[in-house]
């Protein structure tokens, strides 16, 4: 199922005590935060996801990461076993294990929406090079570093990986990657999001100047309302965890929120609360403390 349309603002309403309501559901971001530097998840940190989950409350993974790479938290899904991926662009089921993911819903970037943002920051920020991330593919410019793992599907101008006869053209857009070699992180975030406007939502979760624009109104947040929703739970009874700006709508939504204590300033002025750095188990630490104090 793909779905556009913008579905929440991120805007907490304070009629109830976040801290009053019972928690039915735990949102927490990966890289940062539930992972280690390592990227490792630690032992303390299984133990209290599991049991998070047996007390009944639904843990759900939400990643700016491709589903592919999301192999390292895949035995930790427990029984609904799905994540939120690409900042919101894509629900995935993890079950059947790494490689055999299934996508549950996808809020895609329209090719049109693409062209756009791609050639407005260009304008404003020469010298930006681009990747394009599909459901299943990823493209990028000749110029785009070498910032992940994985060697591309194809290199080509970014006009030419979005155009109609495009290799994959078949397959949706979760997410375009931008990268500028000498801007500063945070004033390339927001030259972006002047020049781009409401044709995409862009935000970042990398130490570098490295941008991601997903879909207009597409986030962590709209992505996690939706699922929350089907679920019946409302935002009072989400908790959730987050140490970079891609967190930020988020932590805002949920009833009660942690900025890590690595975390990004705008995450620490965005979130209610605050938790210990991921190489300490910040995340942990929390969850064990709301069910300690469950009656």
């Amino acid at each position: 199922m793909r779905e556009n349309e913008p579905v929440t603002s991120a805007t907490r309403q304070p009629q109830t005590p976040a801290a009053a309501v019972r928690p039915r559901l735990i949102a927490t971001d990966l890289d940062g935060t539930l992972l280690r530097d390592d990227k490792s998840v630690s032992p303390r940190t299984i133990a209290a996801l599991a049991a998070a989950e047996e007390a009944g409350i639904e843990v759900f993974f939400v990643t700016g990461r491709p589903a592919r790479w999301m192999n390292v938290v895949s035995d930790h899904v427990h029984g609904h076993g799905l994540a939120i991926c690409g900042n919101g662009a894509a629900v995935v089921d993890l079950h059947g294990g790494p490689g055999a993911h299934r996508f549950v819903k996808v809020r895609e970037l329209a090719r049109e929406n693409a062209l756009d943002a791609v050639r407005l920051l260009r304008d404003a920020a020469p010298g930006t090079v681009y990747a394009v991330e599909q459901t299943y593919g990823f493209y990028q410019e000749p110029d785009y570093p070498k910032l992940h793992m994985e060697i591309p599907d194809s290199l080509a101008p970014a006009e030419d990986l979005l155009a109609p006869d495009a290799p994959g053209a078949d397959e949706p857009v979760l997410k375009i990657l931008a990268y500028h070699p000498t801007l500063d992180p945070d004033a390339f975030l927001t030259l972006a999001r002047l020049a781009i406007g409401d044709r995409a939502n862009v935000t970042r979760s990398s130490p570098s100047a490295l941008l991601e624009i997903s879909g207009p109104g597409v986030s962590k947040a709209s992505t996690l309302a939706l699922c929350c929703a089907e679920r019946g739970i409302s935002h009072e009874e989400v908790v959730a965890f987050g140490d970079m700006p891609n967190d930020v709508e988020m932590l805002t939504w949920a009833g009660q929120s942690y900025a890590m204590g690595n975390a990004h300033p705008d995450v620490i002025a965005a979130a209610s609360g605050r938790t210990v750095a991921n190489n300490d188990d910040g995340v942990a630490v929390v969850i064990e403390q709301l069910l300690a104090e469950r009656p």
